[in-house]
């Protein structure tokens, strides 16, 4: 097979892919379990700060990010079971855009996969000590017992790992419907989903205007709702684990995504329409889940419910943990991350060394930002900041896979593809405009920009090693030869 210009693949004796076995277990139900669970903790937290901008805005962010996903959702619904491989994104984009957009598509999910966990369990602590009434110096202390439970979880082997995430996702969903029905007689929509005021002040007797920022607002808000859908895009991953990825994937891809569109917009009209709550309050709050069902039960019951809810931001925790131990898998197996990470356990078939490895630069990262800028600001820094440069990766490799998307249309027509979304080139090219908006805002925007620089030198650490190092010994993982038998007959 011919070798693209600039790049070197390595022979490995038949070990190696003998030592990175994973093993199949998932079919649909399954599948759709990864999917609506990786995304649920996004439901219970972090959404909810674009309300800031107004209950309008934040409505009308939605819609668009809700289109922004349909297409996407549909594009890599066609592109995963025609690429098969744990890759996902970077074996859409290896084919389709060549090494380099292979290994930047992969790194925008690196950024994405490592960062959202870590948002995740930062959001899980804030909820226990709620609950626990711990003091704000314990919250470290959360966050390294909920990482060391679920990345062993991961390690026991994807039969242990898919049974809990069937668990937990359909006892989120059940906390959520909990919560549906509970606001259901405790609403005033005019009066408390719309008391934020021209500037964002709050008005103490509601009905304000419906975007009292304007289409800034709007803007604003993109990035929040995007927590409602972000990382539905990892079931690819699941691929080599999947019983039927061909027949399955499109299935479990499109019935996690029709699920998460029906609760997120429950959530985006009843949490801030709950009496005694309201959009400006929700809007600074890092648990809007627990403060509804405190304004409906009170503190005492609240808490007892509230614990039940912290499921959800588990369900997505645990997921992600999986999801970014694949990603790194994929990348590590093929020569673009150092190969040692890919090595799977020898008995449980999992990627063990890329979950914990990652697990800890993520905990890194959040104790380095806690002792640096103090525990006040630096849980600011990590709910909001964290969040934010997570995002950035999210829609950087949106718009790579949207391009992949075009380009395998175009380029490779006759390549057989077992599922067409309907929505065709024209999804994608919704999906690639409202991603490119999305990340202009947070290039424009001082508030985000601190995050996207630090995305920014993670890029530049990604790609120095790939041009010194890792491009000269790439590795015919499934991905690559795919992509070269694609190239070769095209």
């Amino acid at each position: 097979m011919p070798e693209p210009t600039g790049i070197r693949y390595t022979h490995v004796e038949v070990t190696y892919f003998e030592r990175r076995v994973l093993r199949r277990y998932a079919g649909v139900w399954s599948l759709w379990a990864l999917g609506v669970g990786a995304v649920i903790s996004g439901q219970f937290s972090g959404w909810n700060l674009g309300l800031a901008n107004g209950w309008g805005s934040m409505l009308l962010a939605t819609i668009a990010i809700t289109v922004m996903y349909l297409g996407l959702t549909y594009s890599i619904a066609e592109m995963s079971p025609a690429l098969p491989h744990t890759g996902g994104a970077y074996s859409f984009a290896r084919t389709a855009l060549g090494p380099w957009g292979g290994f930047l598509t992969g790194l925008a999910e690196n950024v994405e996969y490592v960062l959202t966990p870590a948002v995740i369990v930062f959001f899980i602590s804030t909820y226990l000590s709620a609950i626990a009434g711990t003091p704000n110096a314990w919250l470290p202390a959360w966050w390294i017992g909920a990482y060391a439970i679920f990345v062993w979880l991961n390690i026991a082997g994807v039969e242990l790992s898919f049974k809990v995430t069937v668990v937990v996702t359909l006892l989120a969903l059940l906390c959520l419907v909990v919560f549906f029905a509970s606001a259901l007689p405790n609403l005033d929509f005019g009066r408390w989903a719309m008391n934020v005021g021209p500037g964002g002040e709050l008005l103490p007797e509601g009905n304000g205007p419906l975007l009292p920022l304007g289409l800034k607002g709007v803007l604003a808000g993109l990035p929040f709702a995007v927590w409602l859908y972000l990382a539905i895009e990892q079931l690819p991953l699941a691929a080599e684990e999947s019983l039927d990825p061909r027949r399955d994937m499109p299935r479990g891809i499109l019935a996690g995504m029709f699920t998460l569109i029906v609760f997120a917009f429950l959530i985006l009209w009843l949490n801030p329409s709950v009496v005694g709550v309201g959009s400006h309050a929700l809007g600074r709050s890092g648990e809007p889940l627990l403060d509804g069902f405190r304004a409906i039960y009170g503190e005492d019951v609240a808490k007892l419910l509230s614990l039940v809810a912290v499921v959800g931001l588990v369900a997505s925790f645990h997921t992600i943990i999986f999801a970014k131990g694949r990603q790194i898998y994929s990348l590590s197996r093929a020569g673009y991350f150092p190969p040692g990470l890919s090595v799977t356990h020898g008995s449980r078939k999992t990627p063990h060394f890329a979950m914990m490895l990652a697990s800890l630069v993520a905990l890194a990262v959040m104790f380095a930002l806690w002792f640096v800028l103090g525990a006040d600001r630096g849980s600011a820094v990590i709910g909001g900041t964290l969040l934010n440069m997570a995002v950035f990766g999210a829609m950087f490799s949106y718009v790579m896979q949207a391009l992949s998307f075009i380009r395998l249309r175009t380029r490779y027509p006759n390549m057989e593809r077992p599922y067409r979304s309907p929505l065709g080139v024209p999804g994608a090219v919704a999906t690639l405009v409202i991603a490119l908006v999305t990340l202009y805002f947070q290039l424009t925007d001082p508030v985000y920009r601190g995050g996207v620089f630090w995305v920014a030198v993670w890029f530049a650490v990604g790609i120095a090693y790939f041009a010194l190092v890792g491009r000269h010994r790439l590795i015919l993982s499934p991905e690559e030869e795919f992509a070269l038998s694609q190239r070769e007959g095209a």
